[in-house]
């Protein structure tokens, strides 16, 4: 058994999990910046980076289709059976209809998300009054109401701005996990600095 492979039963801490990182920050740094990178590159042509997202989209629905298939035939009774069929046919042919229509298929997602975020934003508004007066409500309150203007934006620009609102939310994304990791990539290398 290789040294770094912890016996069974062993209870792994997130202080080994860091120790074990701190070597590898400049890997991380690199990583960070090649996120940010792509995040640039995104944000320099939103249309093919939502063209991007969507076809990354209809090839998980695709895969996710068929793995409902796969557990559909593993089904021990007919009732279980047809709804996991069904199920996973209705993912494939949803994937391939946004691989074979990834414009249309950019319209629909983007209404959803608007929808998506208009419907989190009224939970997390409702989650805010559900608590005790004596909880900070006001970060609640406002991640709600940041969260229901954007989907406000969204669908108020749908469908004229279907082409590139994904594409946008890609790139700013990727820059976002970008700078986390370069962020932690550093963080590791004042940790691997003091360790020296």
């Amino acid at each position: 058994m290789p040294v770094d492979m912890p016996a069974r039963g062993e209870v792994h801490s997130l202080g080994q999990a860091i120790e074990r990182l701190r070597h590898s920050w400049g890997w991380i740094v690199a990583f960070g910046a090649i996120l940010n990178l792509a995040g640039l590159i995104a944000l320099g042509s939103v249309m093919v980076a939502t063209l991007a997202a969507v076809t990354i989209v209809g090839a998980m629905m695709i895969l996710g289709g068929v793995a409902e298939l796969a557990m559909g035939f593993r089904a021990r009774d007919w009732g279980h059976f047809i709804l996991w069929i069904l199920g996973g046919l209705l993912y494939v042919a949803a994937g391939i209809f946004v691989l074979v229509n990834p414009l249309l298929a950019s319209v629909v997602l983007t209404l959803l998300l608007g929808a998506g975020l208009v419907a989190a934003a009224l939970v997390r508004f409702y989650l805010a009054f559900q608590l005790p007066p004596s909880q900070p409500r006001t970060l609640v309150f406002l991640t709600a109401l940041v969260t229901g203007i954007m989907g406000i934006i969204i669908i108020s620009g749908w469908p004229r701005d279907s082409f590139w609102v994904l594409g946008l939310i890609l790139a700013i994304d990727l820059m976002f996990h970008g700078i986390g990791w370069m962020i932690f990539g550093f963080w590791l290398r004042t940790i691997h600095r003091r360790a020296a």
